[in-house]
């Protein structure tokens, strides 16, 4: 079993998905947007969940149409759904029965501007999910926000997150904080080189 509550982003093969069930990963993500790179079709999500047992499927979208993303989830069973926009929420919440996860791209905030957020939409989601699209650090800005809400919120951290030495650090600092991590194509249909990933999944296993 891992020490954090993780979450693997964007899955798109079975061997990250076996891999990662089987380290104690809490929840597997699937993006579900036809226009995305990692997009799943319902056929291979359905094929890479019947290996799976005791982890949370998630569907990603960065749709913004609530009906879209309803229609769009009929054709995957999963036990949870991430959205970007937060306008979606109040929505999502009174026509599905499923729990939710707010992306929060941490490149259009700074790290004090994160906390109104949190607040304001605390009791519409399970977890909220700090991610960057252009690499950013986790800079002790940030190590020094979230320790000061992370008992209050439920947050996954998935940037900056490119060594042990950070994930020791955030394990040490800010235990009740979550990580997340993002899946990566196969070298070749069922070989894969975990990486960074195999990396941090060991360094967060209970001794």
């Amino acid at each position: 079993m891992l020490t954090k509550t993780v979450k693997i982003s964007n899955v798109t093969n079975l061997s990250d998905a076996r891999y990662c069930a089987g380290m104690g990963v809490e929840m597997l993500g699937f993006s579900i947007d036809e226009d995305s790179p990692n997009y799943i079709s319902p056929k291979k999500f359905e094929d890479i969940c019947s290996w799976l047992a005791g982890v949370t499927l998630v569907a990603e979208t960065a749709k913004t149409d609530p009906d879209a993303i309803i229609s769009a989830l009929a054709d995957y069973p999963v036990h949870a759904v991430q959205v970007n926009d937060p306008g979606l929420l109040s929505y999502l919440r009174t026509d599905l029965s499923l729990p939710l996860l707010l992306r929060v791209s941490v490149d259009l905030y700074d790290a004090g501007e994160i906390v109104p957020i949190l607040s304001r939409y605390e009791g519409e989601v399970k977890h909220f999910l700090l991610e960057s699209d252009n690499e950013a650090e986790l800079a002790e800005v940030w190590m020094q926000v979230l320790g000061t809400v992370e008992a209050e919120y439920p947050i996954l951290v998935g940037f900056g997150l490119d060594n042990e030495f950070t994930v020791s650090a955030l394990t040490e600092l800010l235990p009740n904080i979550g990580i997340a991590l993002r899946g990566s194509e196969e070298i070749r249909p069922g070989y894969k080189d975990f990486g960074s990933m195999m990396d941090i999944l060991e360094a967060l296993e209970e001794q």
